[in-house]
Formats: C-alpha cells, sequence, structure tokens
C-alpha cells in the first residue's frame, strides 16, 4: 500500500471497504489514528465532487480502523486517499452558532 505524509499531523490511507454509513480505511500500522480523530475523504470522483468527514470508531488490527460516516458515502470508492485530521471532530463556536441545535446523524 503506498502512502504518503500531507503534513507533520496529516496520514494519508486508503479506503478498504465501505458499507452503508460506516467505511474501513488502512494506513501504516505506526501511524493509525486515534479512536474518534477525524478523517476526511475529498475529492472529485468522475465529475461528482465528494467532500466526507468521518469519525474513527474501532481499531480492526493490521493497520486499518473502522469510521462512521458523518455524510453520505455515496459514490466512494475502495482505493481513495483518506487524511487523518490528528483532531477529533469539532463544530465552530461563536455568535453563528448561539442558541442552535446540531444533528449530527
Amino acid at each position: 500500500m503506498a502512502t504518503t505524509e500531507a503534513s507533520t499531523t496529516q496520514t494519508v490511507g486508503k479506503i478498504t471497504q465501505i458499507i452503508g454509513s460506516t467505511f474501513d480505511a488502512e494506513f501504516p500500522e505506526k501511524q493509525l489514528p486515534e479512536i474518534y480523530n477525524a478523517l476526511t475523504v475529498k475529492t472529485n470522483n468522475k465529475g461528482v465532487e465528494i467532500n466526507v468527514t468521518g469519525e474513527v470508531q474501532q481499531h480492526l488490527g493490521g493497520g486499518r480502523v473502522r469510521c462512521v460516516a458523518l455524510a453520505s458515502t455515496d459514490g466512494m470508492v475502495r482505493g481513495m486517499d483518506v487524511i487523518d485530521t490528528g483532531a477529533p471532530v469539532s463544530v465552530p463556536v461563536g455568535k453563528g452558532t448561539l442558541g442552535r441545535v446540531f444533528n449530527l446523524l
């Protein structure tokens, strides 16, 4: 598996499986994302823009993690790059979000 490093905190892996709203990704064994880290998939596949964030829920072994997608996985395919952000999912706060309720799923 070929991997690249996007920056000092962002490791790039590959999607290995997509089942409904979950997907598995493979990373180098020594650079496995932490549980609850946000992973991003950003690409333009066959003219369709894909911008999906997922949250790591489980370490499967062998450098693989299982994630819950926070958007539709339609258009995602095996082999796509997935980036570990190195941080958990977060929401900006301020006057724009004051008094609002967020429905994550």
